[in-house]
């Protein structure tokens, strides 16, 4: 055996399993070396949940980057010759009619992302599948691409790890676990191992169940938390008797009872002979913590599976007899089954990126066999190019709030996301219940007065509207559309619209307490956020100003939507909710690497913010303010800010309008919040939710927002955003940035699209929520521009002051125009489209809008 190195430039925690040795492969295809890769087990692994995964793989999910890295995952084990591509079946049984809408609904998304999902009767279910009874089924989806890894995940591992080691850029050490990680000046600078250390440059973590617990070596935390997962075996099964196959007929998922089903092949075959039936505790899941799972020389079986539990599993495993009664004829094999560990994070997603607490310490947990290689192909662009081609903000490990990192809250989310690891029929809007009431506004409990229905966002209780705001419902009845079906009405209350166009005809207030604020102080405040905005920031005659802005990546690519506010001592960042934690690690990340003297803060408790508008506003804040006068377009401009008195309470007035209507945004201390408030509602102001903000009026003025309709895949110019002029500073992205303006004309353009006709089948109006394709309505295809990227609608709402349903969408450029009609497909039916407007324009003009009484 070669001697233990004591450096590398990399070292990977964690080789044995398919993430780790992806990330090896893949780091070595883009020309890294001197790469060690070390494993508490054997390598591939004996002891990680990739030795007992079940391999298969599903393209079908909700979700274009799951879909991204699922579909390049396939190909990838398609293209070494270790891929069963047998298709796969989703059943929904008789009766469960949301299950049916859901499979609709999954076959629509799979139209949106690439997967080729398709509709399937009973009688082909049957036929592909001979062991369901066919009259327990009302249809189904069938997913061509999904399949089997074969022979195992845990041998493509093997495969991966000695083809990087040939190569002569990685060497492999099994049996040698990390124990401690050596830090220094906040970088990592080593990992400490019973063979001795290894000083390195970057670290790579991808230690599966044990990921969370090589964190905390760091002083960190990961928001995941394994959990069991019951697998059966029944047989023998001689089926596929002589075939050599590792799998014959296609996979199942019966997801209305949160399990699946497969043939195990061939009997002569290593796992052959039987009949692989898995279930996901839906109703009771149970979870543990990394630290408490068992050492391999304790553990009974492995300290990856634990024993089943019948009284788990007998309610479903009745059930699932019911649809194929085979299982219930067959003997079961105990000797076989056991509880398989596998993991589940906060939020549904994976755990990538670098540390935010030290450099060089990157992380590629949380991810499963099916997304193996296409994280790993990520997290080695990232490394090597700084960015990914795949915009990775719903991956990222910055993207929590300190507070989503405590222990009662990762325990709390990830109880609720293993409930719906195998029911991903979730809405769109879906709320969490736990981890809630974190984070409250200083008015929250006038609020809840007013009847508030509250949902999350970034741990700050956010009403989308006001029970108290009733009576508008009937004034305003004729423009409010009810919503007959159930799952459009989901998580929306109707009196949010009705709210919308009160405010339009006089005023209202908006709780906007959910901003991330961020203060960048020193020498080199200025500097700092000249080189990382697009817009111009320095300079003695912005200071006074609110600045509209973005972070471009080195590709020039839209990577952060803010506003910055130039002050002379600092500069005052205000963002969203969920881009924060973020765009704060950016920051700090990007003065470190330049080399500027700076300090940033995170005020977001500190600093509250509410919205007053409406065509009344100024108005009625000239009630109330100290100085009326200095509320005079004259005095205060668009754009300005300005130090305004209420209350007696100091706030920071922004003259700019989110939602189209004359007024301000207030910024104040979290202690002067209440004062305020009760201030701006004295003077007759109604509370409007945040629906208003963030949905049904940012679509009627042609808004984006970020992580939905801005995202490294787009760039300024296709997005509609583009400053006229590019300014003379340098900055980052720059280079690309003008080179993407220099263009004829951009592959892409973002658009605003009206629904020309709601009404579904049954006559009832449609109101979408959540991702649809854009389909061409001569073919049904889904649009494609020149670079393949798909077409769908990034975001959606009804806008009520223009009676619309409206969307925004990346349309191809050849299909940009006004007037231009497509298709775009709700839950398997398609519904007409008209493109209103290219680029940023509003349908709603608050100063051409006809008054209402």
């Amino acid at each position: 055996m070669a001697a233990f190195p004591q450096t590398a430039r990399v070292v990977i925690i964690g080789l044995g399993g398919i993430v780790g040795a992806s990330v090896a492969h893949h780091l070595v295809a883009r020309g890294w070396d001197d790469i060690v890769g070390i494993d508490a087990s054997g390598i591939p692994t004996d002891i990680g949940s990739t030795a007992h995964a079940s391999d298969f793989c599903y393209s079908t999910s909700h979700d274009f980057l799951s879909c991204w890295t699922t579909l390049y995952s396939i190909d990838f084990f398609d293209r070494m010759g270790h891929y069963a591509r047998v298709g796969g079946i989703e059943v929904a049984r008789v009766g469960d009619d949301e299950r049916m809408a859901e499979i609709r609904r999954k076959v629509s998304s799979g139209k949106a992302f690439g997967t080729r999902a398709r509709l399937m009767e009973p009688a082909e279910i049957k036929a592909k599948f001979p062991l369901v009874e066919e009259s327990m089924v009302q249809g189904g989806l069938w997913d061509p691409d999904a399949g089997l890894v074969v022979p195992r995940s845990q041998t493509v591992a093997g495969i991966l790890v000695d083809g990087a080691e040939r190569s002569g850029a990685l060497r492999s050490f099994a049996n040698t676990p990390a124990t401690s990680l050596v830090l220094e000046g906040g970088r990592i600078r080593g990992v400490v191992t019973p063979r001795g250390t290894i000083m390195a440059d970057h670290v790579v973590v991808c230690a599966g169940l044990w990921g969370r617990t090589v964190a905390a070596m760091a002083g960190e935390d990961l928001p995941i938390m394994p959990i069991d997962h019951p697998l059966m075996f029944f047989g023998p099964f001689d089926e596929f008797a002589g075939t050599g196959l590792d799998i014959g007929w296609p996979l199942l998922r019966d997801q209305g009872n949160s399990a699946y089903m497969r043939d195990t092949g061939d009997p002569t075959t290593s796992e052959g002979g039987m009949i692989e039936w898995g279930y996901y505790e839906e109703h009771a899941p149970r979870l543990c913590h990394p630290r408490e799972l068992l050492g391999k020389a304790e553990a009974r079986i492995s300290p990856s599976q634990r024993d089943l539990d019948m009284e788990h599993i007998l309610a479903p495993l009745e059930r699932a007899i019911e649809l194929t009664p085979i299982l219930g004829q067959l003997g079961y094999d105990e000797r076989r089954s056991f509880n398989g560990l596998l993991q589940v994070t906060t939020d549904g997603n994976a755990m990538v990126g670098e540390s935010r607490a030290h450099r060089g310490l990157w992380y590629c947990v949380g991810v499963w066999v099916k997304d193996g290689p296409g994280m790993g192909k990520l997290l080695a662009d990232w490394m090597t190019d700084g960015r990914t081609g795949i915009d990775h903000a719903r991956i990222d490990v910055a993207r929590f709030h300190p507070h989503q990192l405590e222990e009662a809250h990762i325990a709390g989310r990830c109880a609720e996301a293993a409930q719906k690891v195998y029911n991903p029929g979730i809405h769109p809007r879906e709320p969490f219940a736990s981890g809630r009431n974190v984070r409250r506004s200083p008015f929250h409990e006038r609020e809840t007065a007013l009847g508030g229905h509250f949902m999350e966002l970034g741990g700050w209780e956010r009403a989308h509207g006001y029970a108290a705001n009733a009576h508008l419902i009937e004034r305003y009845g004729d423009r409010v559309p009810v919503r007959a079906d159930p799952w459009d009405n989901r998580h929306f209350w109707r009196v949010s619209n009705a709210e919308q166009l009160a405010l339009s005809d006089d005023c209202g207030i908006v709780n906007l307490s959910h901003f991330a604020v961020l203060d960048v102080t020193g020498p080199d405040h200025a500097a700092l956020m000249e080189w990382v905005c697009a817009a111009r920031i320095g300079g003695a005659a912005n200071i006074g100003k609110g600045i509209y802005t973005h972070f471009l990546d080195d590709e020039g690519m839209v990577q952060a939507d803010l506003t910055v506010f130039p002050m002379a001592d600092r500069c005052r960042v205000v963002d969203g909710a969920d881009a924060g934690p973020r765009d704060l690690h950016e920051l700090r990340r990007v003065a470190q690497d330049k080399g500027f003297d700076v300090e940033i803060t995170d005020r977001t408790e500190d600093i509250v913010t509410i919205g007053i508008w409406g065509p009344n506003a100024r108005a009625r804040m000239a009630e109330v303010v100290a100085d009326p006068d200095g509320l005079s377009p004259e005095r205060f401009p668009f754009a300005a800010v300005r130090p305004v008195e209420i209350a007696g309470k100091p706030v920071s007035a922004l003259r700019i309008s989110y939602v189209g209507e004359q007024g301000f945004e207030l910024h104040m201390a979290y202690g002067d919040g209440l004062a305020v408030w009760d201030a701006l509602r004295s003077t007759g102001a109604i509370a409007v939710g945040i629906e208003t903000y963030a949905n049904s009026r940012r679509l009627e003025k042609s808004l984006r927002l970020q992580n939905a309709d801005l995202s490294t895949e787009y760039n300024l110019i296709e997005a509609g955003l583009a400053r006229p002029k590019v300014k003379e500073a340098d900055f980052r992205g720059k280079a690309k940035h003008l080179e993407h303006r220099a263009r004829a004309h951009q592959p892409a353009v973002l658009c605003t699209l009206v629904m020309t006709d709601n009404r579904d089948a049954r006559g009832v109006a449609r109101y979408p929520v959540g991702i649809l394709p854009v389909l061409d309505p001569d073919t049904g295809e889904t649009l494609v521009d020149d670079l393949g990227r798909r077409s769908f609608t990034t975001s959606i709402a009804y806008g009520p002051s223009v009676g619309r349903n409206i969307a925004l969408s990346y349309l191809p450029h050849g299909k940009a125009s006004v007037g231009r009609r497509f298709d775009v497909e709700y839950f398997g039916e398609t519904y007409p489209v008209e493109v209103a407007a290219v680029g940023y324009a509003a349908l709603y003009d608050p100063e051409n809008a006809k008054p209402r009484s």
